[in-house]
């Protein structure tokens, strides 16, 4: 299978699943997956990763799963493209990760086939650590927005596996990186919340979905990058996030930017400032 993403070559999927994707119900004649001409990618029924592997003689061994935003609703892949370009340059190897969107229509459940399609990445990257040349040590996660609460979710209910797992193969992240993410569960974000856990939700989904109620001192190290003036997700999700690491005790460092609205990629078009320096250095800094 090819996946075209913008203003590349053409890059060749890697499919999460071998024996079939589990939780799925057969998808109607009309539910294909489509890809627009901003590299949104909406209706995926193949969950896949998308790789951009460090070049052997710039390696350093350490992997980053990049988990695109979209409100659950589609995947925008632009600002993630970019990002894994930049890693890849750095001798990182980045994976775009191509998940599933919870839809009643292709799942049994949809409030887990995200996680799902989170904990097989994971699992398969650290699967094929020494052939893909990666550190097991030393694969992240990454998120944007939407992508940034499912990384949460990965990365703070250790406990909840959701997939076949008889290996016995780490699901935890070695590191995380939230840009602008969704954490609360809450009024001001409803279609996000809508989409994955219905209009209806009981205060206890509410809290099993609202991801710094679950941070314990396992939760990974974590960047946190957000915009002060951000109108889609209120920068409320990332402080509150930093609080229950900091409760936690648990290595952070925040990054709350005078303005840069929502859904930037490496650069903040306002200031021109440049949050992935600082990550480069936080990698550095906790031995990543």
């Amino acid at each position: 299978m090819i996946y075209w993403l913008p203003a590349t070559a053409q890059q060749r999927e890697i499919p999460l699943y071998e024996n079939g994707v589990p939780n799925a119900r057969k998808a109607p004649a009309d539910y294909v997956e489509q890809t627009d001409a901003d590299g949104r990618v909406t209706k995926v029924t193949q969950p896949a990763l998308v790789p951009f592997f460090a070049e052997k003689r710039t390696a350093t061994g350490t992997a980053i799963l990049i988990f695109p935003g979209g409100g659950y609703r589609l995947l925008s892949l632009g600002a993630c493209e970019e990002i894994a370009r930049a890693l890849q340059s750095e001798g990182i190897t980045a994976f775009v990760v191509k998940y599933r969107l919870p839809n009643d229509t292709i799942m049994v459940d949809k409030s887990i086939g995200p996680l799902q399609d989170a904990q097989a990445a994971i699992k398969i990257v650290r699967k094929r650590a020494a052939e893909w040349n990666i550190n097991p040590d030393r694969i992240g996660m990454m998120g944007l927005s939407a992508g940034g609460h499912l990384v949460s979710m990965e990365g703070t209910q250790l406990n909840r596996v959701v997939i076949d797992n008889k290996e016995k193969i780490s699901l935890r992240p070695d590191f995380m990186a939230l840009l602008y993410p969704v954490i609360i569960y809450d009024p001001d974000i409803p279609r996000t919340r809508e989409t994955l856990i219905g209009k209806m939700p009981s205060r206890e989904l509410l809290d099993q979905y609202s991801t710094d109620k679950h941070v314990s001192i396992a939760t990974p190290p974590t960047f946190l990058v957000h915009a002060a003036d951000d109108d889609v997700i209120p920068v409320k999700n990332t402080l509150c996030f930093f609080n229950a690491l900091q409760h936690a005790g648990v290595k952070t460092e925040m990054h709350i930017q005078q303005s840069g609205g929502h859904g930037f990629a490496l650069t903040d078009l306002n200031s021109k400032d440049n949050w992935f320096r600082m990550f480069k250095s936080w990698l550095a800094e906790n031995g990543f």
